[in-house]
C-alpha cells in the first residue's frame, strides 16, 4: 500500500442546461464493478470542502464529490429550483458519469438533496448516508429562508469580496451566522486562513446562484422525505455541529436506520474517524 496521499482528480460532465463539475478519488486496485460513493456537499461552498473526507473515504471505495448545481463550478439550474430539482440534476450527473447503482452521502444541504434523490430512484441506491440534517419548525424555516442566504451582486467598490469573507467566517463563529449573539456562539475554532480563503473563493464563484440550494433546503419538507426513505440508511452528526441536536429525530424518522456520531467531515481527524465508521456500514 502506498504511503502517498490519495490523489483527487477533477472533471466535468455534460448535463441538461450546462455542465456539472466533480472531484473524485479511487482506492488502489479499484475496478469498474466497485459501487461508487457519490458525495453531496454542504452549502455554501462546493465539493472542494469535502476534499479531506474524499481522500479518507477513497481508501475503501471510489468517491465522487459533485458540485451541486449553481455551486462551485457546476452551472446553475434555471428558475427557482426545489430540492426535487436538485435531486433530479444529481441523477443527470450520475447518469453522465455512467453509473448504474451508487452509494449516496449528503451533508447539511447535501443531505436534503441526497434524501430526495434516494426517494426518486431507490432501486439505484444501495446505501444512503444522511449527515447533519436540521429539522426546523415552520417559524425557523421562514426565518432561515429570509435571512440565511441573501442575494448579493458585485459592485464597483468590490463590497462583495468583504461580504463573502465575513459571511463564510461567521458560519464558524455563530449558529445561525446571522444572529451574532453570545447565546449563538459556536464552541469551535476558526479554520486556518487558507481553508477559509478556499471557501470564500467557492462562494464568490457562484455569487449569483449560491443561495438557490440554501433556499430550496429551507422550503423542503424533510420530515416527509425522511419518512419515505426505503433504502438502507445511516444517519449521523458530530459533536461540533449545531445540527447534532436533531440527530435523534432524524434517526426516528427513517425506519430501520443506523445512528452514528461521527467526526467533522471537513477536518483531517474528523474525516478519518467518519470514513472508518461509514466504511463499516457500507461493508454490511
Amino acid at each position: 500500500m502506498s504511503t502517498l496521499a490519495t490523489p483527487i482528480r477533477r472533471g466535468f460532465v455534460d448535463v441538461p442546461g450546462g455542465q456539472a463539475h466533480y472531484r473524485y478519488a479511487l482506492p488502489e486496485g479499484a475496478g469498474l464493478d466497485d459501487i461508487p460513493l457519490v458525495v453531496l456537499h454542504p452549502s455554501p461552498g462546493s465539493g472542494r470542502m469535502m476534499a479531506k473526507f474524499v481522500r479518507a473515504m477513497a481508501k475503501t471505495v471510489p468517491v465522487y464529490a459533485l458540485d451541486t448545481r449553481g455551486n462551485g463550478d457546476s452551472d446553475p439550474l434555471p428558475g427557482t429550483p426545489t430540492i426535487a430539482d436538485f435531486a433530479t440534476a444529481t441523477w443527470e450527473a450520475i447518469d453522465a458519469l455512467g453509473f448504474d447503482r451508487i452509494r449516496l452521502l449528503g451533508t447539511h444541504t447535501g443531505a436534503s438533496i441526497a434524501t430526495e434523490a434516494a426517494n426518486q430512484r431507490p432501486e439505484r441506491v444501495s446505501e444512503l448516508i444522511i449527515d447533519n440534517m436540521g429539522l426546523w419548525s415552520d417559524k425557523k424555516k421562514k426565518t432561515h429562508f429570509e435571512r440565511n442566504s441573501p442575494k448579493v451582486s458585485p459592485d464597483m467598490m468590490g463590497s462583495q469580496l468583504n461580504w463573502a469573507w465575513h459571511y463564510c467566517r461567521d458560519q464558524y463563529l455563530f449558529s445561525p451566522w446571522y444572529e451574532p449573539t453570545v447565546a449563538n456562539r459556536r464552541n469551535v475554532d476558526l479554520p486556518e486562513p487558507q481553508v477559509l480563503h478556499e471557501l470564500v473563493v467557492e462562494v464568490l464563484k457562484a455569487l449569483g446562484t449560491y443561495h438557490m440550494s440554501y433556499s430550496a433546503a429551507a422550503n423542503f419538507d424533510k420530515r416527509d422525505a425522511l419518512a419515505r426513505v426505503s433504502v438502507r440508511t445511516l444517519v449521523s452528526s458530530n459533536e461540533r455541529d449545531p445540527l447534532m441536536v436533531h440527530l435523534d429525530e432524524v434517526h426516528a424518522c427513517v425506519s430501520g436506520s443506523v445512528r452514528k456520531v461521527v467526526g467533522d467531515l471537513e477536518t483531517e481527524d474528523g474525516a478519518a474517524v467518519s470514513a472508518e465508521i461509514y466504511a463499516s456500514f457500507l461493508k454490511r
